[in-house]
């Protein structure tokens, strides 16, 4: 039975009490150093010469003690930052783990050029025994990359370095981010929004809010251009001079290695996604028809075509959420009750948040965390079902050895897009009038457009712009001109006006952790669309099967993982177009029923 409330603030003082002032916060910062130095000092007293695994073994559970201790501090500042961005205090504890990060990085750097020294032979055995067997694709996936990285002198400068040049560069970003306010009058009189406040008003069915927001947005990143710009250049010159002393001359290296999978595979996803963009044009076509417009504009794009009263409260969504995830299993449905019961969700609408959402998790705690901005539509259901299909991908990893849950962001993508489908087919299947078919339609075909086409555009002007760059600084006008390129392309030349700023309003460009955070993306829309399918066929049964696919995600390319659970060759068309094709057919659904 649903509670009649369910807190729409997070619960932070379980993990620790006091927020940004916490004692115990800095107590554990200081055991986590202390475990990063024994770590260091397990990899020089190792004698990596010998067959024996006993040396490694502990190494490795050092390694994970200090690796869960720095993630549990890591998704703490990031949850005080993102509640509040005028927090002093967490800009100041950001500093501190990103230092103690690089430490980490550091020790890595030596326990790779030590496993890289031993004898083929020796190696092997190595990762064979029973102890180290279950890690034997990361340990061989470490030493395989370390062959491509510098001494471990210079790997170890590089990331004493990264601290203030490079990690700083998005530390510069997200305190540019904090003090900028979008002004909008309502009832009359002028409020200040935040990003994320501002970014909500693009949904609003009145074109003339939407374009006074849009106008103010603009107004504000073109304010802002100039040390933005400055920023990024700074961010990704510090990645690219890192390359080029490596040896490595394509951009795509890392992120490919990252996310466990072949340039083929990309190249043949976005080949699929452009020979099918004709469909969603159509439909943007009729969406401008339907908004009484002869071509949408940027801010256009997330407005609703029709006018649906559905709206859902908050506790309206979680319960729409709990009960439609157990009808796909009981597992899922348990967990998602077990997050909003617990407070695990910040979802209120208030100043001072920054933009978007996002899920982290607390190993050391079981537990995770969500941040989103709710205002009771549809679209902030399906927000919120995304992220509680992150959280359940790592509670679905618990019993899975710590070190093989690294998984990368595409396959993460997958577990949030599959959760957010079961949400969207199952509001549709409840709706009974036909707006509120078409609006729901609209949501799926929406994300169809994000990924296909948004986030096709990012793809397009960060790999120019990063070739660009390789020659030197790159200007605001020039970002403004790769960008609006990028969507004109990308859109398929179907809108009146773009959105030149975009490079600025877009937190993934300054990541400076995971390297061109976009094609992952529409990865794990597009994989998720493929399991899904499978799901649907085998029905309520198909959970305990998903749960065996998420825990291998840690372990595996993503060319093996679909190979074993779904008999599929992502380096072929012929997945990637199935999975296009069920997106195409929303579409041609909604043109029928809005003609």
């Amino acid at each position: 039975m649903t509670p009649s409330t369910y807190s729409m603030t997070w619960d932070l003082d379980v993990i620790f009490p006091g927020g940004s002032s916490s004692k115990e916060f800095r107590d554990h910062l200081e055991k986590v150093e202390k475990e990063i130095h024994s770590f260091e000092a397990s990899i020089k007293s190792w004698d990596a010469s010998g067959s024996e695994d006993s040396g490694l073994s502990d190494i490795l559970e050092k390694f994970q003690k200090a690796d869960s201790g720095l993630e549990q501090a890591e998704s703490f500042v990031s949850c005080l930052q993102a509640q509040n961005t005028d927090d002093v205090n967490a800009n100041e504890l950001r500093g501190i783990v990103t230092a103690l990060a690089s430490q980490l990085n550091t020790a890595l750097t030596h326990l790779d050029k030590a496993i890289l020294e031993i004898d083929d032979s020796v190696w092997k055995s190595l990762v064979e025994n029973e102890h180290l067997n279950e890690l034997s694709f990361i340990l061989n996936e470490r030493r395989r990359q370390a062959v491509d990285k510098l001494s471990k002198e210079e790997e170890a400068l590089i990331n004493d370095l990264a601290v203030d040049g490079y990690h700083g560069w998005e530390e510069m970003y997200d305190a540019i981010v904090s003090q900028l306010c979008i002004p909008f009058k309502e009832n009359g009189k002028e409020v200040l929004l935040s990003v994320g406040q501002a970014q909500n008003k693009f949904s609003s069915l009145d074109r003339q809010v939407r374009k006074n927001v849009f106008d103010e947005w603009e107004k504000a990143w073109g304010k802002n251009a100039e040390l933005i710009a400055t920023t990024l250049n700074h961010l990704s010159g510090f990645r690219l001079a890192v390359y080029k002393k490596r040896g490595w001359n394509d951009v795509l290296k890392e992120a490919l290695e990252y996310n466990r999978m072949s340039k083929e595979t990309l190249d043949i996803m976005w080949k699929v996604i452009s020979d099918n963009k004709k469909p969603f044009v159509e439909f943007l076509k009729r969406k401008a028809h339907l908004l009484g417009v002869e071509k949408l504009n940027w801010y256009d794009l997330d407005a609703p075509a029709t006018d649906s009263s559905k709206t859902y409260t908050y506790r309206e969504g979680a319960a729409f959420i709990i009960d439609h995830f157990g009808k796909f299993g009981d597992e899922l449905s348990k967990f998602a009750e077990k997050a909003f019961k617990g407070r695990w969700i910040e979802a209120e609408d208030r100043p001072g948040k920054r933009p978007g959402g996002f899920c982290t998790s607390f190993p050391l705690s079981s537990q995770s965390r969500i941040f989103m901005t709710y205002s009771d539509t549809y679209e902030n259901v399906s927000t919120l079902a995304h992220e509680l299909g992150h959280a359940f991908h790592t509670y679905a990893m618990k019993d899975v050895h710590p070190l093989n849950c690294h998984y990368a962001m595409n396959v993460a993508e997958t577990a949030s897009t599959f959760a957010e489908t079961i949400v969207a087919d199952a509001a549709f299947e409840q709706a009974k009038e036909n707006s509120e078919k078409i609006a729901l339609l609209e949501s799926k075909i929406q994300n169809s457009i994000a990924f296909f086409m948004n986030i096709h555009a990012r793809f397009l002007f960060e790999t120019r712009f990063y070739e660009e760059r390789k020659k030197g600084m790159v200007s605001t006008e020039r970002l403004n001109q790769l960008m609006e390129k990028a969507q004109k392309e990308a859109y398929a030349d179907s809108l009146s006006q773009y959105h030149p700023y975009f490079w600025g309003s877009k937190l993934h460009f300054y990541i400076s952790d995971i390297p061109f955070y976009n094609f992952p993306y529409t990865f794990g829309y597009l994989f998720s669309l493929g399991i899904y399918a499978q799901a649907k066929k085998e029905g309520k049964g198909y959970e305990e099967k998903y749960i065996s696919l998420l825990k291998d995600t840690g372990r595996m390319t993503v060319e093996e993982l679909a190979k074993k659970h779904l008999g599929a060759d992502l380096t072929k068309e012929d997945f990637w177009q199935a999975a296009v094709d069920l997106c195409i057919k929303d579409v041609e659904e909604f043109l029928e029923l809005t003609k």
